[in-house]
């Protein structure tokens, strides 16, 4: 009995002094597990608060192997509930079948499936909390967004460029077995949600942008193509579309091509639409005048063996008719004549060679090669935009430099990060200033007849004038020019030219025809619908703007305590008020509308505004039922909360 109870006292020492430490720690292996969770990602809104991308909470399937009895049954029952393939089967009991404390059966099931495997109450299977990504709008500016991988980091797109924004922080949990070696967890920590983006992409006009863009890739039968519309005056991103496209929901059946974001990763020689570069250069050095003959007969120009040709012999053309007309040989001369050191210049002031801007993630430089080791032959190949690469983002950007008068604004997607009730506004960023406005305005009115009389007729849009030039480029396939038949066709402009409220680009990949065939019909019907959609009003043929009720009648209603209101300008006829006149009336009642029907309102009765915020109409100057004339500014500012106001309806 002694020996025995020394025994007894020797191995309890031993297990509770010498391996004390061990074997707490072998237990809290075996009864717990802290595990990281994922905190719900932000909100990606468009720029009036429509969702593009949220995340909502779902179930995973987790389990403790080491407390799994039976892997076998235990595998089975449950691919009775996930309809497991049988190889999905496989896995999963060979997973139930390891020495682990921890193994995910499956990520983020359905409701009903969570459901069931709650009531069968295996042993060592248990639910933990997820989000899931969900993007609404399906293939809709899934370039733009990207997507999310299973452990809720982004992959592609905004969801990538901003990740650690959204993301937002991890919480914990404490994944314990009771007793009866049942998993059930424990909050530690909670996860804190990441932060959401309010986007400057209008979802209508996205909308428009994607299904212009794919009606002309099916049309001419093209391998694919881009299409930008962009504010060029703050270098917002209105839409950006792709062809092919992808659904981010299920990103993984679909393929890299689909998913390469081509107005940022692709370059391309954008052809006679660089000629606005070439131009712009020769203006600003005033190496020529707009009106300055230059003879491009016989139609060639060869320099060595390298031949540039004409559609057909010019004679001679004026420098504006050599853009209008879109002279190839026209062009070569005046690269050349403002050498590879000018020339190359204003390449780089445009932006060419350089990253477009902060908001896409793997974007292209493009190709620009050293300008001192550039002879004649090349410099002329340059001015007409071959021997260069650029991708659609930069030339979008370099066409809205000529559009806002001169400087280079960068493109930019994000509008605002908004986090409760922190919103933080992301400035427009001007890069550079690229030409003069005097340049930009000669060159803008030569773009106007590109469109009026030149290559781009069919750019032409009902009520607006509009600017812009074509471009048609031999496709490169694998290092060598593809045969003919095989263009690059493209257009870049802006309008209405006058005011300039958009700025579009149309690359299509890989068609037979010309830019002024493909692309620019493809720019006017974004165009218009755009211009339709923002409310801009005509400036071709418009109604002269006429404000309001007369004085008379806002006493009457001002006396009846009601509120002034525009009378529609629809059904008037043009007003012709000789030399010196003015219009006057009263201004009318905004507080309480909407951004957009606030803009309606002042624009249809001739008065340009000036907005801050985003929302409903909070405040305004000048007051209600005070005088204004055509053209005066309105300032607005807007707020999330409408304001209550009684109105009269009429």
């Amino acid at each position: 009995m002694l020996v025995w109870g020394l025994g007894i006292e020797a191995r309890l020492l031993h297990l509770q002094v010498y391996r004390y430490d061990d074997l707490v720690d072998r237990a809290a292996r075996q009864q717990s597990r802290s595990l990281e969770t994922h905190p719900k990602r932000g909100e990606i809104l468009d720029r009036e608060g429509r969702i593009l991308a949220y995340s909502v909470d779902a179930d995973t399937v987790m389990s403790v192997p080491m407390e799994v009895t039976d892997p076998v049954a235990t595998a089975r029952q449950l691919c009775e509930v996930l309809e497991c393939n049988a190889s999905q089967r496989d896995r999963i009991q060979t997973r139930l079948g390891e020495d682990r404390l921890f193994a995910y059966i499956q990520r983020r099931v359905s409701v009903d499936a969570a459901r069931r495997i709650r009531e069968l109450d295996l042993e060592g299977i248990g639910l933990i909390k997820e989000s899931r990504r969900f993007y609404p709008n399906k293939e809709l500016a899934a370039h733009l967004l990207g997507y999310v991988g299973t452990d809720n980091h982004g992959l592609n797109g905004l969801e990538s460029a901003y990740d650690e924004q959204v993301r937002g922080r991890p919480g914990r949990v404490l994944v314990q077995t009771d007793a009866h070696n049942r998993a059930f967890s424990r909050v530690e920590s909670p996860p804190t949600a990441g932060v959401s983006l309010e986007l400057t992409i209008d979802k209508f006009i996205q909308h428009i942008a994607e299904r212009e863009l794919r009606a002309t890739v099916r049309e001419h039968n093209a391998a694919g193509g881009s299409v930008i519309v962009m504010d060029p005056f703050t270098g917002e991103i209105l839409a950006l579309a792709n062809e092919p496209t992808f659904n981010p929901n299920a990103f993984s059946a679909s393929t890299s091509e689909s998913r390469r974001n081509r107005a940022t990763q692709d370059v391309y020689e954008p052809g006679s639409t660089f000629k606005i570069v070439t131009a712009s250069a020769a203006l600003e050095e005033r190496v020529f005048e707009p009106g300055q003959m230059i003879d491009v007969s016989p139609g060639v120009i060869r320099f060595g063996s390298h031949r540039i040709e004409d559609t057909r012999n010019y004679g001679e053309l004026s420098f504006a008719d050599v853009i209008v007309k879109s002279s190839n040989v026209g062009a070569s001369k005046i690269g050349v004549a403002l050498g590879p050191e000018r020339l190359g210049r204003y390449v780089t002031r445009f932006g060419f060679g350089q990253t477009a801007s902060r908001d896409f993630a793997g974007q292209s430089r493009g190709i620009v090669h050293p300008w001192a080791q550039l002879r004649d032959s090349a410099l002329a190949s340059v001015s007409i935009g071959y021997n260069i690469s650029v991708t659609p983002l930069q030339m979008a950007a370099a066409m809205s430099a000529v559009a806002n008068g001169g400087q280079l604004i960068e493109p930019r997607l994000v509008r605002a990060q908004v986090s409760g009730d922190q919103r933080l506004e992301v400035a427009p960023h001007v890069i550079r200033r690229v030409i003069s406005t005097e340049t930009a305005s000669t060159l803008t009115r030569m773009l106007e007849d590109v469109v009026s009389h030149g290559t781009a007729r069919g750019a032409q849009i009902e009520g607006y004038t509009a600017a812009g030039k074509t471009g048609t480029a031999e496709k490169i396939i694998n290092g060598a020019y593809a045969p003919k038949g095989h263009n690059v066709a493209s257009f870049a402009g802006f309008a209405p030219s006058t005011r300039p409220a958009l700025t579009v680009l149309v690359v299509i990949d890989d068609v037979a025809q010309f830019g002024g065939a493909v692309a620019a019909p493809t720019f006017q019907r974004i165009a218009e619908a755009s211009l339709r959609h923002l409310g801009v009003p005509p400036n071709v043929g418009a109604l002269s703007p006429i404000v309001m009720a007369s004085d008379q009648t806002a006493d009457q209603n001002h006396d009846a305590g009601a509120r002034v209101r525009p009378v529609s300008t629809r059904a008037l006829a043009p007003a012709t008020p000789s030399r010196g006149a003015t219009v006057t009336g009263l201004m009318p009642d905004l507080l309480g509308l909407s951004e957009r029907s606030a803009l309606g309102v002042v624009t249809q009765i001739g008065l340009t505004t000036r907005t801050s915020g985003r929302g409903f109409v909070s405040k305004q100057t000048p007051e209600p039922g005070a005088p204004v004339s055509p053209g005066q500014q309105v300032t607005l500012q807007l707020d999330r909360t409408p304001t209550l106001a009684t109105r009269v309806v009429r």
